[in-house]
């Protein structure tokens, strides 16, 4: 067969097959018609906006501290008391506001300043923390204390999801990323929920 022969077939099998990088209504043609985009930048295309870029570390760095946190204060309560119950109890204070609260916060999110409201649970997020903190290194921790420290996370929980699941809207530009946005962020959730513990074993080991 001659080249002219090969070329119309070719340009046949192009055009019958839209999955094929040449069509013109393949999804490799988004880049133009004979470019055919990098994978990753297309599974990662919301990062081109350097506010939510900022806001993915950002919120990975505190999500993984929430996990690590969490397992920790389990360890502590059992360590303490050796109780089955009161561990249980710890982790029913921490998620029994979040549970009476969503609707509410979720109403109130959306009539507020978005950006200071996560300024301001996460600022209470670190002074939980700091206060675990000052009362494990002084040896003046107790089971309670941690039983109400962990309401107060549950608390706080509760105005923190739906903050920072609005927000993501306002750093998204094109509206067209939107859907890609918000799958980074449930991966970087259930990422957080897989590495912190991970991380916070190993601590504890």
């Amino acid at each position: 067969m001659d080249s002219k022969g090969e070329s119309k077939i070719k340009t046949l099998f192009i055009r019958i097959y839209p999955f094929h990088p040449y069509h013109p209504c393949s999804i490799y043609s988004w880049t133009g018609p004979l470019e055919k985009p990098s994978e990753n930048n297309r599974i990662f295309r919301a990062l081109r906006y350097p506010n939510y870029r900022l806001y993915f570390i950002g919120q990975g760095i505190s999500l993984i501290g929430s996990w690590m946190q969490a397992l920790a204060m389990s360890w502590l309560v059992y360590r303490l008391t050796g109780s089955a119950f009161l561990l249980g109890v710890t982790g029913f204070a921490g998620q029994i506001p979040s549970f009476f609260l969503s609707p509410i916060a979720g109403v109130w999110v959306d009539r507020s300043d978005r950006r200071r409201l996560l300024i301001a649970v996460q600022s209470l997020f670190m002074v939980q923390a700091f206060v675990l903190a000052f009362l494990v290194l002084f040896h003046a921790v107790t089971v309670w204390q941690i039983i109400l420290l962990s309401a107060l996370v549950g608390i706080v929980n509760a105005f923190d999801l739906p903050t920072r699941q609005s927000f993501v809207i306002q750093m998204v530009e094109d509206k067209a990323d939107l859907g890609n946005a918000i799958a980074l962020n449930s991966m970087m959730f259930n990422g957080a929920r897989l590495i912190g513990p991970s991380i916070a074993g190993l601590v504890v080991a």
